[in-house]
């Protein structure tokens, strides 16, 4: 388990560990929060799919990282600033911060389970179906069918297939769910050198899954890429709001003046940066690390895959704890200066970070099965991807247990 003392050898020992170094924390944050603005706003505001999206996509990526840190900073180390104005600017940057996510996080989730899906299907391409030019708007019930084209904008699925694809190209369509010809094609006959062992047909349950796994791509493409394109208009309105120009203001006023009190002169930063470890430490040890050092919880499984619609019960402390380690990652930023990050923490939190993706990937995944009127074989596919990404939710906290229990470098125990 994590120590909440100390190592008086370490990076921090000698260093300047008074308001001073939070003050030339913050200024340094705001300052990539200007210079991210101003990248951004050379870049302007393309299109989804359309060239140049990507240094738009940078900038925004700095934006959200100088954004949080500096609303981590001004929650861990509060006492040592003018309260007014902190807790006036950290629910903005929150705010900024999670707006400029959502769009980010809509198109990492959707790649997640088209790779998921092709993967369990054993499909030889990623099952999404592009629309053609001039393929017909169907309503938000509607599934697309097996050779008709989802109703999803062809340059995101174009973009993504290059980098989902692991298999050979295809020339049309995705047909997986097209009834097969009656007579053996020359891709299922045996090779020459194998004339007596005739493939072995596929496993019932394989085959439902490929015929559903196409329209449930499908489905989710449409789902996922909906609310894409609105959490990029959302992010554009939030860049053009009179409410971000306020948060620009404060930061650029931050990044030359830092208002602290008086008292941060000579008060130590190391004391309100171990209160934030030890909410960590607290926080992880309520977890059930037993449980999750178990490489298959097959009780927690059966609970993730619970019909009910709201978020998972117990994925909750885990979101928490992942947040935690964030602010605790945040300090130590501001005590440490350029010093590397412990490899322990960067571990735990990759697998929270994870953690986090499968959790909401497995929640796309049951919202798209209560689409009305899908086919049975498609309300199979997304169940059996539903269980995936919760086993992957299980898998990311054995890897937390595994990283997190390690002893820290430089501790003992006492």
């Amino acid at each position: 388990m994590a120590q909440r003392h100390h190592d008086p050898t370490g990076p921090t020992a000698g260093s300047v560990t008074t308001g001073d170094a939070l003050a030339a924390y913050l200024r340094a944050q705001a300052t990539e929060f200007l210079r991210a603005l101003r990248l951004h706003r050379e870049g302007g505001s393309a299109a989804n799919g359309a060239p140049g999206v990507t240094g738009s996509a940078d900038a925004t990526t700095a934006l959200r990282r100088s954004a949080r840190r500096i609303s981590a900073s001004l929650h861990t180390f509060r006492p040592l600033l003018d309260p007014g104005w902190s807790e006036e600017i950290r629910p903005e940057l929150a705010w900024l911060s999670g707006t400029l996510a959502l769009e980010h996080a809509c198109e990492a989730r959707l790649e997640r389970l088209l790779l998921a899906l092709h993967r369990l299907s054993g499909a030889t391409a990623v099952p999404t179906q592009p629309a053609g030019a001039g393929s017909p708007a169907r309503p938000p019930g509607a599934e697309a069918t097996a050779g008709g084209g989802a109703a999803a904008p062809v340059s995101l699925v174009s973009a993504t297939a290059g980098r989902r694809a692991t298999g050979a190209a295809t020339t049309g369509p995705a047909t997986t769910a097209q009834k097969p010809p009656a007579g053996p094609t020359a891709a299922q006959k045996p090779p020459a050198g194998n004339a007596g062992h005739p493939a072995r047909p596929a496993a019932p349950d394989r085959g439902n899954l490929t015929v559903g796994a196409a329209k449930a791509g499908a489905l989710l493409d449409r789902q996922l890429t909906l609310a894409r394109t609105r959490a990029h208009s959302t992010a554009l309105q939030a860049l053009g709001s009179s409410r971000f120009h306020a948060v620009a203001d404060k930061v650029a006023v931050l990044a030359s003046d830092v208002p602290l009190t008086p008292a941060a002169a000579s008060a130590d930063l190391r004391t309100l940066a171990t209160a934030a470890e030890e909410r960590l430490t607290d926080a992880a040890a309520a977890l059930p690390l037993l449980t999750a050092g178990h490489p298959y919880n097959a009780e927690a499984l059966v609970h993730g895959l619970s019909p009910d619609p709201a978020p998972h019960p117990q994925d909750a402390p885990w979101h928490q704890v992942r947040l935690l380690l964030r602010l605790h990652r945040y300090a130590l930023e501001v005590l440490r200066g350029d010093i590397p990050p412990d490899m322990r923490l960067l571990s735990a939190g990759q697998a929270l970070d994870r953690h986090r993706d499968a959790s909401e990937a497995a929640a796309a995944a049951a919202q798209a099965a209560r689409t009305p009127r899908i086919a049975p074989a498609t309300a199979y596919a997304l169940g059996v991807l539903h269980a995936d990404q919760r086993h992957e939710v299980e898998a990311a906290r054995y890897a937390f247990q595994r990283s997190w229990q390690k002893q820290p470098i430089g501790t003992s125990t006492p």
